[in-house]
């Protein structure tokens, strides 16, 4: 089969390689689609720490080919997604509930075999069924949808929260949609790409801002007057210094902040503890997807997440090594790769 291999840091190539067999746990799922996600061009570049070589691709589902004989619940034929983060149960993290911070951390497509590949081994305890109904590509959206999730869990959204979200990537336009559907009634996405901010409205966005038109602080909660005092949750999603440090800026005193976006490995941010201290502003980090995949597989079942419009390009594995190692196209939100795509 071919995969999608990162070899060493700023070596990603397309190989042929064995297809891998089933042990008494696994599913051997056949990829429909698999997300390529910024954390993908963090490994390339060596921003975020990984075991190569290994096949990328933590955002996948697929149909289910065959099943070890320990398999109990799912047979061949079935479309699932998969949950790459696989947590070892035993650890004092775990034992505390808290398995994204799991000591043993082994996640699909950074540590072990991932989705950029015709074929990927799925233990059964990580996979959620998906209905054969729903169209192949929405899949690949579970595995962002769940970090999302946990994102908007911590943020404590409530009805009638405003909210201002940084960064109009797929990860913003999910928070857009989930804090619409937790009530909040007034969603800022914040993006300089025109074609993103237009997006953003289309799907929930209640106001946009380019941050290129002026100060944001400034232009949304004084020129527009849409934030006064701030906002009651400002959610990082772009994963840059700059909106980081930002980010605490356009909170509202005892208001939330969530860090969501991931910023290279080794990078500083400044913040103003004295502002922090006297405002009572939270910070607060979102990892992975702790107990969420469920429940973003059951959202995007639904259709009560639109993400057809999020799809910018569809592209076969050949086209891959470009894909991953450059920056998305502007205006782009996600690209799926769908290995029987022919290009």
């Amino acid at each position: 089969m071919k995969a999608g291999r990162l070899e060493a840091i700023g070596e990603f190539f397309v190989r042929t390689v064995e297809t891998p067999e089933p042990g008494p746990d696994d599913l051997l799922v056949r990829i429909e689609a698999a997300g390529i996600c910024g954390t993908d061009r963090h490994l390339f570049h060596g921003e975020f720490p990984c075991r190569p070589p290994v096949t990328l691709g933590h955002e996948f589902s697929g149909i289910v080919e065959a099943v070890g004989k320990a398999v109990i619940d799912v047979r061949p034929g079935m479309r699932i997604t998969g949950d790459p983060n696989i947590h070892c149960g035993r650890c004092a993290q775990c034992r505390r509930g808290r398995v994204n911070l799991c000591e043993n951390l082994q996640a699909i497509g950074i540590h072990r075999d991932g989705g950029f590949a015709d074929y990927v081994l799925v233990p059964q305890k990580q996979a959620y069924q998906l209905p054969l109904f729903l169209p192949p590509e929405h899949g690949a959206f579970c595995e962002p949808l769940a970090c999302c999730l946990h994102g908007t869990d911590m943020a404590g959204i409530k009805p009638g929260s405003t909210v201002v979200v940084l960064g109009g990537g797929v990860i913003g336009m999910l928070v857009v949609q989930l804090a619409r559907l937790a009530g909040a009634t007034t969603v800022i996405l914040v993006t300089r790409q025109a074609v993103r901010r237009k997006l953003a409205e289309e799907i929930g966005a209640t106001h946009s801002f380019d941050p290129g038109n002026g100060d944001t602080i400034e232009g949304i909660a004084g020129k527009a007057g849409l934030l006064p005092g701030g906002a009651d949750v400002v959610i990082e999603c772009a994963g840059v210094a700059e909106t980081v440090a930002e980010a605490p800026k356009l909170a509202r005193n005892g208001g939330t902040v969530v860090i969501l976006g991931v910023l290279p490995q080794g990078e500083t941010v400044e913040f103003e503890p004295f502002d922090l201290l006297f405002r009572e502003v939270k910070i607060l980090t979102s990892f992975l997807n702790p107990f969420t995949h469920g429940r973003a597989a059951a959202l995007i079942s639904s259709g009560t997440i639109k993400v057809d419009r999020l799809i910018s390009r569809r592209i076969g594995l050949d086209d891959l090594p470009d894909a991953v190692a450059n920056p998305p196209r502007p205006g782009e939100v996600k690209v799926l790769v769908m290995p029987g795509l022919k290009t």
